[in-house]
């Protein structure tokens, strides 16, 4: 989509050096919990795989066929950041509430935060789309037309509602803390839906690629969770610093 918004092509050493430095990224925030028999991914890969990267990304640019302009270069960069970071992120979310014993996963809380995430993602989704269309009729934004500001709030009131009854029932959690990680990762992700339409929208395609058809696209599956991610990891570090 980079390509077709800047009109830009890419040689194959600047994808594999993007490539490379992304999965870099994400490796980065691989921790204990992401230890294979004491082999750690992050200590023993990030910085070879990210070398890797630069290196090759560095002689893309260098022997270009085509006139090298910052716009599209930056851009891509800037989806280092959408993307890798955000997954970088959701990995340290699925580390908080591990307890370690010597370099052994020892208590395994780590998944209910992912989860929650997703849930709330898939539930506001749902209900966004059922009070849409049974009320909707205010156009969220141009960018999408068929969503509306009444299925977009009650999406995330009713997401966070049901996620907040069942954490402070089954798991007598505060039901403060459930409601703001909630409210973050609801309105969040609909954001993130928006942008990944407008960037559809900018390069003039229908689908963000070819990989999954009928589903808009592989990038439309994790859309939501790209931006909702960085915004519930800032709610949860806040709370882990308030106690």
């Amino acid at each position: 989509m980079v390509e077709k918004i800047n009109n830009y092509q890419f040689d194959i050493f600047e994808k594999m050096g993007y490539t490379l430095v992304g999965y870099g990224i994400v490796l980065s925030f691989a921790g204990k919990a992401y230890q294979l028999n004491q082999y750690g991914l992050r200590d023993n890969m990030f910085l070879p795989l990210s070398f890797a990267g630069f290196l090759m990304l560095a002689y893309g640019v260098l022997t270009h066929r085509q006139q090298v302009r910052a716009k599209p270069v930056l851009s891509a960069a800037a989806g280092l950041a959408y993307i890798s970071f955000s997954w970088g992120l959701l990995l340290h979310l699925r580390q908080q509430g591990m307890v370690f014993k010597g370099s052994y996963v020892f208590a395994d809380f780590g998944i209910i935060l992912p989860l929650l995430l997703i849930f709330t993602i898939w539930i506001n989704d749902t209900m966004a789309y059922v009070v849409g269309s049974l009320i909707g009729k205010t156009p969220l934004s141009k960018v999408s037309p068929k969503k509306t500001w009444e299925g977009t709030a009650g999406g995330v009131i009713l997401s966070v509602a049901v996620l907040m009854l069942v954490a402070v029932l089954a798991y007598q959690a505060a039901w403060w803390q459930v409601a703001l990680f909630c409210t973050a990762a609801a309105i969040f992700g609909a954001l993130g839906d928006l942008l990944e339409s407008k960037l559809k929208r900018m390069a003039g395609v229908k689908d963000s690629g070819n990989m999954m058809p009928g589903h808009g696209g592989f990038l439309d599956r994790f859309d939501s969770l790209l931006i909702a991610t960085p915004a519930v990891w800032v709610v949860v570090m806040l709370l882990e610093k308030m106690g």
